[in-house]
């Protein structure tokens, strides 16, 4: 039995898995949790990111207006189900250089220590990785980019490894890029990032073909003992545009760039007409997950169709079972 290495969550959003389901992940049976009108502005409201905080939960949303602008909102919730998302965008703190606004998009949000970290997909003469933090969701500071542009999806650790800071990404280009592996970088101060390691690419063949144009990381890694559970997106290219779907992976604890397991088969992918229609349809991409150590279950996050915000379940036994029934 793998265990979550963290603290129990009993008020964790949960479902029973429906009677008769095979699958490793199974949707919440009210979705979406979020529509795309959650704010008087918003035109689609997806590809978001959790964390527990206080009693409760609170968040960072991407919300798209309806002049199609991207940028992100806090947002709070008492049951990690029902949100109340605030009517303007976060607000930075910091070198007018850097908080100087292109777009915002696709945050993460992760706890280290006693400060919440904002990691984001920053307009800077490019997709880059911006970064910022908060002490209570109201007040938000703004440091350095990550990396040089073109660089998405970066992801922090929970916690430094080998007392070091570390970051998944995906590099990229200025578009829609038709390419994308996973790798590691780490750094002793959130500034100055380096040791870059590559973790994981796409699989050329259809022996996994669901990933074989992109991948990237969705959600923070979740700490197990048997390695960092991470769960990700993965892309094919087909006649009508891209699909996006999500997989899972074990990497080594101490050398997170070293894969453990990870699935052949998807865990979650376009179905529901939620996920399938939309602004981009045919789209399931995990952004944040919630877990309870003293359970081992997870709950995920993910923007469906780039519209709205769905919510699935799972447990930690079972992703793990399921790599190592169908592993790459």
């Amino acid at each position: 039995m793998a265990k979550i290495i963290g603290e129990p969550t009993p008020n964790l959003p949960w479902e029973d898995k429906p009677a008769g389901c095979a699958e490793p992940v199974w949707r919440y049976s009210r979705n979406p949790i979020i529509g795309r009108h959650a704010i008087p502005t918003s035109n689609s409201v997806f590809n978001s990111a959790v964390v527990k905080f206080g009693d409760g939960y609170a968040g960072v949303f991407r919300c798209d207006s309806k002049a199609v602008s991207m940028d992100i909102f806090p947002g709070f919730s008492s049951d990690g189900i029902n949100w109340r998302i605030n009517h303007e965008p976060v607000t930075f703190e910091g070198d007018p250089e850097i908080t100087r606004r292109e777009y915002r998009y696709d945050p993460r949000v992760v706890k280290i220590d006693d400060r919440y970290y904002i990691v984001w997909c920053n307009g800077y003469h490019g997709p880059t990785i911006g970064l910022g933090y908060t002490d209570d969701f109201k007040t938000f500071h703004q440091l350095e980019n990550l990396l040089l542009p073109y660089n998405r999806n970066g992801v922090l650790f929970p916690r430094k490894i080998n007392g070091k800071y570390g970051l998944l990404s995906r590099p990229s280009d200025t578009g829609h890029t038709p390419f994308g592996d996973i790798f590691y970088s780490e750094s002793p101060d959130l500034t100055y990032w380096g040791r870059h390691r590559f973790v994981m690419g796409t699989y050329g063949g259809d022996r996994s073909a669901w990933q074989s144009k992109k991948v990237g990381a969705g959600p923070v890694p979740i700490e197990t003992d048997e390695g960092w559970l991470l769960i990700y997106h993965g892309v094919l290219n087909t006649c009508n545009g891209f699909v996006y779907r999500v997989g899972c992976a074990l990497l080594d604890i101490d050398e997170p760039w070293k894969v453990k397991l990870r699935s052949r088969f998807y865990i979650l992918g376009p179905e529901e007409p939620y996920e399938l229609a939309g602004d981009v349809p045919n789209v399931t991409f995990p952004c944040a997950a919630l877990t309870d150590a003293a359970t081992g279950r997870i709950a995920i996050y993910y923007g469906c169709a780039d519209t709205v915000t769905g919510m699935a379940f799972t447990t930690v036994d079972t992703l793990i079972d399921h790599m190592t029934k169908y592993p790459l």
